[in-house]
């Protein structure tokens, strides 16, 4: 059972490249927060996770209150919070802003952007992913400010790289369906980079990424993502996955912090905040993911995100508060 891939599957994930760009040394890029760089790049999205892939030279990266990490060819570096972030061959530098480098960035066109001193040059590209926090929480809540993979010790990272790079570079003459090809890579390298990160992670670590690799937790949680609304149980849980309920209540716990039932919970209510979002009737959302009636999902909802499921929607809709953030807060 590929875990990862069946959890993914109920994460939605909009992916983008918004900027190809060659700098030459001496320079330095200063990246604002995610939630800045969302505002021109996708003022819809909720949530930004940020890329950069280096395909030639290097360069050094530094998260706000982080320390740097040194990027060479075929690294690929992960923000997956909002902190902002410096990038550039010396540090050290003032650094420019995006809008810097020639134009504003923009996800819906590519060109190349040249930047820098007239040095040894870094070919970058950056893209990110949009996401909805809460069905990406426990992705997220298990990754570093900063993550960094090396994608060509892997075949599949190679051929991605290299896609991305044909695909970059045919964005600078546009043909029909660029951006939707560069999207869907954005998304498949964000993976990649998951699955590679997972196999680097010691043994010791307990996590929900490391609880993936947990042939019982691994197989749970694929359960409980792909059947949300199913009456579940510790016991049934256990059975579906050939262990006993102390077992896997104690290994559950271990890896991802809470018991299976309290996990299915804030998932189920995840679920159903994305298809009120979507429309979808009260009604229907709580048949959806597992409540027998409205006012028991209502009072189930109303507890973890502050308001209840129509005002939440309402207020969300209006800008109220956006969605995902508590009413009131």
């Amino acid at each position: 059972m590929d875990t990862l891939s069946d959890v993914l599957r109920g994460v939605k994930l909009t992916g983008a490249v918004f900027l190809h760009a060659e700098c030459s040394a001496p320079w330095c890029v200063g990246v604002p927060t995610a939630g800045m760089v969302a505002q021109f790049l996708m003022p819809s999205a909720e949530h930004l996770v940020r890329y950069h892939l280096v395909t030639d030279g290097r360069c050094t990266i530094q998260p706000d209150g982080g320390a740097p990490a040194k990027l060479e060819c075929g690294d690929i570096v992960v923000l997956p919070h909002d902190e902002s972030h410096l990038i550039g061959s010396d540090l050290r530098l003032p650094p420019a802003s995006l809008e810097t480098l020639g134009q504003r960035p923009s996800w819906k066109q590519l060109p190349l952007v040249r930047y820098g001193g007239g040095g040894d040059t870094t070919t970058l590209i950056c893209g990110f992913l949009a996401c909805d926090p809460r069905l990406c929480r426990p992705i997220l809540s298990a990754l570093p400010n900063l993550l960094k993979v090396n994608i060509r010790s892997s075949q599949a990272g190679a051929w991605i790289e290299n896609s991305i790079r044909y695909a970059a570079d045919q964005a600078i003459s546009p043909r029909p369906g660029g951006d939707a090809l560069l999207a869907k890579l954005s998304e498949v390298l964000f993976v990649e980079t998951l699955r590679s990160y997972i196999e680097t992670l010691p043994p010791e670590k307990t996590d929900w990424l490391t609880g993936l690799r947990d042939p019982l937790v691994g197989a749970s949680l694929a359960l409980m993502h792909a059947r949300p609304a199913h009456a579940w149980t510790v016991e049934l849980l256990a059975k579906e996955v050939g262990a006993s309920r102390t077992v896997l209540a104690d290994r559950f716990a271990r890896y991802i912090g809470e018991p299976p039932m309290h996990y299915l919970a804030r998932w189920r209510l995840a679920v159903a905040a994305d298809l009120l979002r979507s429309g979808t009737s009260l009604t229907r959302v709580a048949e959806t993911v597992g409540y027998q009636s409205e006012a028991a999902f209502s009072h189930a909802f109303k507890r973890e995100y502050g308001a209840p499921p129509a005002t939440w929607r309402r207020l969300g809709q209006q800008g109220q508060v956006k969605p995902g953030v508590r009413a009131g807060n």
